[in-house]
């Protein structure tokens, strides 16, 4: 048997700040929660044991009432070890409200080899709510001499009804990880997204996307990076990688002219991404 672990986060605007109540069971919780910009809750996520084994289950779930704006992050990568054969979880389900905004900005998921693991993301966005989220996903340590040679990660992100991503990617799978339609032979894919709980406007949709895409054209990745709008109300940016720093580089270039240009925020990033 395997660690258990949920957290439930409830995120409410109370006299133009939005603040946090959470509970937590078993090895997962709220590190801190922090106001560094005034109404923004910045929320540090930390899951103690420090990696994912066969048959950990970890789960969290997360509200957003109207008006509530949330910063999610965490202060390292998620990892997902090496199983004996059961599968370890992970799930997120998120419900945001009306006028609500959320940032879903994690550190890297690892998946070592020999792992059996599955990353799930759910978000359900009512009309007017927003996000921007990321995810960036590393197979194995090859710059440390260990790379994916065994086992397999499944992944899902979704926007229930609208957008759907879900995948699994075997070590054994050639002509996925090194074919030049799939990973190409590189170990690190970075998805990015901006949603809105319905359609946005045309104008402000384009200029999101121009936005990414020139924050792309001007890194070192531009020649792996892709952006585009698959449903009037989601953009998507896909890069891949041969390590995570250029990757992650990436989706903050993004995400700083991102913030400013659809929510009139300055781009206030979280202490933590720089201890």
């Amino acid at each position: 048997m395997g660690w258990r672990g949920s957290l439930a986060l409830d995120y409410r605007l109370q006299d133009g700040r939005t603040r946090v109540h959470d509970r937590h069971d078993g090895p997962l919780r709220v590190l801190r929660a922090l106001h560094p910009e005034g109404g923004v809750c910045h929320s540090v996520l930390v899951h103690p044991p420090g990696g994912i084994v066969g048959g950990d289950e970890l789960a969290i779930e997360m509200t957003l009432a109207e008006g509530a704006h949330a910063l999610v992050t965490t202060p390292g990568a998620t990892r997902f070890y090496r199983s004996a054969g059961a599968t370890s979880t992970q799930t997120l389900r998120v419900a945001a409200a009306t006028a609500s905004r959320l940032e879903w900005l994690p550190l890297e998921t690892i998946a070592y080899s020999g792992c059996e693991a599955t990353n799930a993301l759910s978000f359900e966005l009512a009309p007017g709510a927003e996000m921007i989220g990321w995810d960036v996903t590393a197979l194995g340590l090859p710059e440390s001499d260990r790379p994916f040679d065994a086992g397999r990660f499944t992944q899902s992100i979704e926007l229930p009804g609208r957008w759907l991503e879900r995948g699994t990617i075997a070590a054994a799978d050639d002509r996925l990880l090194d074919s030049p339609l799939g990973w190409a032979g590189r170990r690190v894919l970075a998805t990015m997204w901006f949603a809105a709980g319905a359609a946005l406007v045309p104008a402000r949709r384009d200029a999101l996307l121009e936005a990414a895409r020139s924050a792309a054209r001007a890194h070192a990745l531009a020649a792996t990076t892709g952006a585009t709008s698959p449903q009037e109300g989601v953009l998507v940016v896909r890069a891949l990688a041969a390590r995570v720093e250029p990757a992650m580089d990436l989706l903050q270039r993004i995400w700083r002219v991102w913030r400013p240009l659809a929510w009139g925020l300055a781009a206030t990033a979280p202490r933590v991404w720089s201890t």
